[in-house]
């Protein structure tokens, strides 16, 4: 069934991944809270128990549904997505349990639905919070029995899927307003895992800064000043909005350095830039004093100046990276090797507390 169309009013963002078309999902970071996610994906990964998914709008509920598909005992079969704030009510039931040919205007020939497709596989619904009312009764329905009609059918068909949902939305406040259906709740959160906003792990902004440059192949790199800032941003749009940011200094700055002086053109919220602030405590050795700012009648000793600035930023990238030495070294554009040398050569101890 993988070749039938698609209803045009889809949204981009549904997606089926068949296992020798999805490419790995990358959980990028270094936190407390993205370790312990980790782990818990390990751990529920083979269940077929229903997971709930939360977190704001951005922060990468996605990347945790389709890395806990590709660690199952599924991941040889589809990971099905679909957007359920997207899809007209009209059309909901059609897109997630398919239809026969005439069922209605349009319909000019069988359509298998999403719980088909996904067939032994993860069906994935995001923003399953703005689902409509009706659908909310039939969805509790499939997942209590596991079978569907196809709209303008009458055979039941059996489905083997695991259910992934992920919401920005507060469902306990949605029922007490009578928009969601607390039994819904129940049956879809067997398992729940909050995704943090990006704010509240700024550890994790560097890594996934590298992370979306490696993606786009592009030779920039930020300065040790500049990542602090991005790592003291508060990013409302959370891990999509680092995405674009990135995409969009990289457009600008192609093959170039970017310092901090650059980030608020880049930056496009109205907040003043903050201040930089530690993501790490590192044990190393107070920070030189400030560079002479011109020659003078006596000259300077340049081979020092030099050293010193060298110095400096190696500090700054090694607080900034909590002491990860391959991290510092990519922040400074340094062979591992390299810096492992100058770091002797200047005496510098790095050990994250």
């Amino acid at each position: 069934m993988r070749g039938q169309s698609r209803q045009s009013t889809s949204a981009a963002t549904d997606r089926v991944l068949h296992p020798n078309e999805a490419q790995l999902a990358i959980l990028v970071g270094v936190s407390p809270a993205i370790a312990a996610i980790r782990e818990e994906i390990r751990m529920i990964a083979d269940a077929d128990a229903s997971v709930l998914i939360t977190g704001p709008s951005g922060s990468g509920k996605d990347v945790v549904a389709q890395k806990l598909h590709q660690k199952s005992r599924r991941a040889a079969r589809p990971f099905v997505a679909i957007n359920c704030a997207a899809i007209p009510a009209e059309l909901m039931e059609s897109e997630l349990f398919g239809h026969e040919q005439g069922a209605f205007t349009g319909a000019v020939k069988a359509r298998a639905g999403r719980f088909e497709t996904a067939h032994g596989g993860t069906l994935f619904l995001d923003e399953v919070g703005d689902m409509p009312a009706a659908m909310q009764a039939k969805l509790l329905r499939t997942l209590e029995t596991r079978v569907i009609e196809r709209v303008g059918g009458m055979l039941p068909i059996l489905v083997d899927v695991r259910v992934v949902a992920a919401t920005s939305v507060d469902l306990q406040a949605a029922i007490a307003a009578g928009r969601f259906r607390a039994d819904l709740l129940y049956r879809l959160d067997v398992i729940h895992i909050d995704m943090p906003p990006l704010q509240d792990r700024p550890e994790d902004v560097p890594l996934l800064v590298e992370h979306f440059l490696a993606q786009r192949q592009q030779n920039v790199r930020f300065t040790p000043a500049a990542m602090a800032a991005l790592a003291a941003w508060p990013w409302p749009g959370n891990v999509r909005e680092l995405r674009n940011f990135v995409e969009r200094a990289s457009i600008h700055h192609s093959g170039g350095i970017i310092g901090r002086e650059s980030l608020g053109r880049l930056l496009t919220s109205s907040r003043r830039l903050p201040e930089p602030r530690a993501v790490a405590v590192v044990t190393v050795a107070p920070a030189p004093q400030a560079l002479p700012s011109g020659l003078g009648p006596d000259g300077i000793d340049l081979r020092q100046v030099l050293a010193d600035v060298e110095c400096a930023y190696i500090r700054e990238a090694l607080a900034i990276s909590g002491g990860t030495i391959a991290r510092t070294a990519r922040l400074l554009g340094l062979q591992r090797t390299t810096l492992i040398e100058k770091m002797r050569r200047f005496d510098i101890e790095a050990r994250a507390t």
